[in-house]
């Protein structure tokens, strides 16, 4: 576990956003299913937490069971998100927005804006470490960073086809 706040620049401010709708359909509670022994979106947190990075970590949800759940593993929620912004067609950049305009009416600016996915346990410390310091050598009003992998197969093998 990382014990400092790890940052080629210590004064500026960040913000992670984990967005946790409360409506999935293809797998319902998806966000707070038990994952090996914890619900998902606790890993997410428990990383984000101890890279010791963000000045911030906000779960989004319109949902009190999340907000119940989050709440329950010692994290805060510190406003929830309007219903018009949790449906089946709202996209990110909207809820990113009411976040960050949020806790600009609290008072609250950030350098960095960092959207994590509550369903990405995977994801480790090291690797958001790294993705900071890429960002640090770089400009980051004109170079925003997203992680992605390549496909270990070809990608039409993760399709299935149903009568």
């Amino acid at each position: 576990m990382i014990n400092k706040r790890i940052s080629l620049d210590n004064s500026k401010k960040r913000i992670a956003i984990i967005p946790a709708r409360g409506g999935s359909k293809r797998i319902p509670n998806k966000n707070i299913r038990d994952f090996c022994g914890k619900p998902m979106i606790q890993h997410i947190l428990e990383t984000a937490t101890s890279t010791k990075l963000f000045d911030t970590i906000h779960v989004s949800t319109e949902s009190l069971k999340i907000k119940e759940v989050v709440n329950k593993i010692g994290y805060k929620i510190e406003f929830m998100r309007p219903d018009h912004l949790a449906d089946d067609h709202t996209t990110l950049a909207p809820v990113l927005k009411y976040v960050i305009n949020e806790y600009k009416s609290l008072g609250e600016e950030y350098e960095e804006i960092w959207l994590l996915m509550a369903c990405n346990p995977l994801l480790t410390a090291d690797d958001l470490i790294n993705a900071s310091l890429i960002l640090s050598s770089k400009n980051s009003n004109e170079y925003p960073l997203i992680a992605i992998q390549e496909f270990a197969a070809p990608i039409e093998w993760a399709y299935k086809l149903n009568e």
